[in-house]
């Protein structure tokens, strides 16, 4: 296995940015060769890799994305192909001091500029790339044409051991027929295929998500995604970007979680926004480090009590009984005024159960522990708190699982949790020792009277274990796998991501049929256009159709919008309420009247 392939395979690999943002930002123009600069400005070049480096980058990227022969006949320089090239990934060496991988930029040839210049595309990325091999690998970057493709194709079969990437430009004729593409990838390299797949540059992180969903139905390949900064705007003659750290933070997350292997930059993506990816991305992979099995145990500890003795839903659940339950978020201080007065409306109103998230988008609040056994003693209503992997450790885990059993709290909810750096606290650190998964299966084993290292509990705990379930996931394999290994853990009960495509909700359903396991459905009454577009493309895992858009934009005013949001919902819930056992109604921005009214 080559070393990008093994590293690759180790969780999900943080690659640096632009290197030419970086020039810009320092005063070199483009009148310049940037790849010049390796030899006449060494020194700028290795303090641009080592901010990367210190951003948390874990491959760096050599600086010779124009440093073929046609590109650098513009500047008089075609003689210094082999110098530059070498000099380029020297630096990135030096630069990474065995902390990081180095790649070699190829970025296209372009097309000849006179009628002297003869050599094709595969001759002159031969020549650079017998320059570029004491890199880590090479990644063709940036290619937009087939004329581009074929060029790096045919020059890769002169190197029986390179080992290398082909990076294809987001919105770019190559990424109009995914399965062409590969096709003609086999066809030429079988008999040394390319390591991983990439995209880069385009629009944005939007533009690459897009494209990432298309491209991992039709590959088995590792995919490197690295978005630009999106659209750049022209301030006072300099050429800016305007993506936030949080926004492409939230995608680089967004990209983690649907498979990507590696997530990093391209044009207007500096060190600062490398940084803010490291951080959101690489606590995800630590989830899951620790397994908890209960097979082992099978035959010596007592089995769970059944569902329907594990608390009121549980046993409205054996019953067949339709569950209504409602999300409250407790505010981000001390008073649970208002949240009492929402489980107050609620219980009036015939819902069974209120859903307490822990800390949704990695903010601060009062613990779901603490609001659960409020409202169950003052309102007496039952309640599903979330129980997240985000902020503890093992050890502050299984003494939270033994807090609830100790209050009387008998039904959970288990979930991964969103990373620090979504939040409001970029600065916290993510534990994630275990994934939902492993939460699981640690509260089966304590409600089999153990805990995860097999001592005594003194008494079984009697918990019913919830889980979740996206069906809007773009890798639909990845979360049935997910969903089987919750249920072969010790699952009780499903509660979806909201859902406004009943379809896609429907046909996963049919498909987990055989884990025979209730399904809570996840509704969200949409509020206004604006909400709909922060759902659609803020809130990872949440998938708002087109027509939807289409539909609630066509009301001028909120109340328009709000009114056709509610009927989006009971459309839905109409839907899909003859194949699921209960509904989950989320209160936007603690509006538990608009929850409400979707019932009605």
């Amino acid at each position: 296995m080559n070393i990008l392939r093994k590293k690759l395979n180790s969780g999900v690999v943080i690659f640096d940015g632009a290197m030419g943002t970086e020039l810009y930002k320092r005063n070199f123009f483009v009148n310049n060769s940037y790849e010049q600069l390796n030899v006449t400005r060494p020194a700028v070049i290795s303090e641009i890799h080592r901010a990367y480096l210190s951003a948390g980058a874990e491959v760096l990227t050599a600086n010779t994305f124009n440093a073929n022969a046609r590109n650098l006949r513009r500047y008089g320089i075609a003689s210094e192909v082999a110098a530059i090239n070498r000099a380029g990934v020297e630096l990135a060496r030096a630069a990474a001091n065995g902390k990081a991988l180095v790649a070699a930029s190829v970025g296209p040839v372009g097309e000849p500029e006179s009628d002297a210049d003869t050599r094709s595309r595969a001759e002159i990325i031969t020549e650079q790339l017998q320059a570029l091999l004491e890199a880590d690998f090479v990644i063709f970057e940036s290619m937009r044409t087939f004329e581009d493709l074929t060029g790096a194709l045919e020059a890769v079969k002169g190197f029986s051991d390179l080992v290398y990437v082909l990076s294809f430009a987001a919105n770019s004729p190559l990424m109009e027929d995914p399965e062409k593409l590969l096709s003609l990838i086999d066809d030429s390299v079988a008999a040394n295929p390319p390591a991983a797949l990439g995209i880069n540059c385009g629009g944005g992180p939007e533009a690459l998500l897009k494209e990432f969903e298309r491209l991992m139905k039709v590959t088995r390949l590792p995919i490197i995604l690295q978005p630009n900064a999106g659209t750049p705007k022209d301030v006072d003659g300099r050429t800016l970007y305007m993506a936030s750290e949080e926004y492409l933070s939230t995608y680089a997350v967004r990209f983690a979680r649907l498979g990507a292997a590696a997530v990093g930059g391209c044009c207007g993506i500096g060190p600062e926004l490398i940084n803010a990816v490291s951080t959101a991305v690489k606590p995800l992979a630590g989830a899951k480090k620790i397994e908890i099995t209960v097979k082992e145990e099978s035959g010596k500890l007592p089995e769970p009590l059944p569902p329907a003795e594990r608390g009121t839903l549980g046993a409205k659940l054996a019953k067949g009984e339709f569950i209504r339950t409602v999300e409250l978020t407790p505010a981000a201080g001390f008073d649970m005024t208002k949240l009492l007065a929402n489980a107050q409306k609620c219980k009036d109103n015939g819902i069974d159960a209120i859903n307490l998230p822990d800390g949704p988008r990695a903010s601060a609040r009062i613990t779901p522990l603490l609001a659960a056994k409020t409202i169950e003693e003052k309102i007496g209503i039952a309640t599903i708190p979330h129980c997240c992997c985000r902020d503890k450790s093992l050890i502050g885990l299984q003494s939270e699982l033994l807090s609830y059993a100790a209050s009387g709290i008998r039904q959970l909810l288990f979930i991964t949790g969103d990373p620090p750096k979504l939040g409001d606290y970029p600065f916290s650190s993510g534990v994630f020792d275990i994934d939902a998964i492993g939460l699981v299966a640690m509260q089966n084993k304590m409600n089999r009277g153990v805990d995860c290292g097999n001592k005594s509990i003194n008494g079984q705990t009697a918990t019913l274990i919830g889980v979740g379930l996206d069906p809007n996931a773009i890798d639909q394999e990845r979360e049935y796998r997910r969903i089987c290994e919750k249920a072969e853990a010790g699952a009780d009960f499903i509660q979806t991501q909201p859902v406004f495509e009943p379809s896609a909700l429907l046909n996963f359903i049919k498909r987990i049929e055989h884990l025979h396991l209730p399904v809570i459905a996840g509704v969200w009454p949409l509020v206004s256009l604006r909400n709909a577009q922060f759902m659609r493309n803020e809130v990872p895992g949440v998938v708002v159709p087109d027509s939807i858009m289409q539909r609630i934009a066509v009301p001028e005013t909120k109340e328009g919008q709000l009114a056709v949001g509610i009927e989006i919902a009971r459309e839905a819930l109409a839907e899909i309420r003859p194949y699921i056992a209960g509904v989950e109604l989320s209160a936007p921005f603690g509006n538990v009247d608009t929850a409400l009214k979707v019932m009605q």
